[in-house]
């Protein structure tokens, strides 16, 4: 490489990393969280950053409305215990029926999954929008039993649908996250569901375990 062409190219990788630098300082983000025990590793990273997310729990899919509302006042206590707002989703679960209609039968990670998540992360980027946000992230990808490819397909579809906004797809398993997410639930003593959310991960879990299914 040329002299004149390096120092180009050195320029260029400066202020490309100087603007990502200044995007992070001054982002507005919401947080699509899934549950306290797959969003309190990655809250902390945040606050860490000196990005301070507004939390959006968007979760229609989750069977039945107690198991639902266990997990939605876990989340809100928690972000009430560190001062965040937190936003309170519909439970819309009729209208998550439709939407994965026919793939009921679906097996994990398949195609019902990516549904959900485009349901779930389409209402987070209306909702960015709507609060004068300029990114929105999840915690879906926190949990090793999502495909991340999925979350970020999904992710980067329903910010498309607007204009203004970005999905900030990363990896939640890397840089420590998975063992403070272990570590983080033992002691804020949260409470830990044993499957997915919805009624057709339920046979998936007991299956798994070699139990009868009980659903209340």
């Amino acid at each position: 490489m040329a002299l004149g062409s390096k120092k180009l190219f050195c320029d260029l990788t400066f202020l490309i990393g100087k603007n990502v630098i200044l995007y992070f300082l001054f982002m507005k983000l919401l947080l699509h969280t899934c549950c306290a025990p797959c969003s309190a590793a990655i809250i902390e990273y945040l606050l860490a950053q000196k990005i301070r997310p507004v939390l959006y729990y968007f979760n229609p899919n989750i069977y039945p409305r107690s198991e639902y509302e266990q997990r939605k006042n876990e989340c809100t206590r928690y972000a009430r215990s560190i001062g965040l707002e937190i936003i309170d989703g519909d439970y819309v679960h009729e209208e998550w029926l439709q939407a994965i209609a026919g793939l009921e039968n679906e097996p994990e990670r398949g195609k019902r999954c990516l549904s959900c998540f485009k349901m779930r992360l389409l209402s987070a980027a209306s909702m960015t929008v709507e609060k004068g946000l300029d990114t929105f992230a999840t915690t879906l990808g926190s949990s090793r039993w999502k495909d991340l490819k999925q979350i970020a397909e999904a992710g980067h579809w329903a910010a498309s649908q607007f204009s203004g906004i970005r999905f900030w797809e990363k990896n939640w398993r890397k840089e420590g996250l998975s063992e403070r997410r272990r570590i983080l639930l033992q002691e804020n003593g949260f409470y830990n569901q044993t499957y997915c959310g919805c009624e057709f991960s339920l046979p998936f879990k007991c299956k798994s375990k070699q139990k009868i299914c009980i659903v209340e």
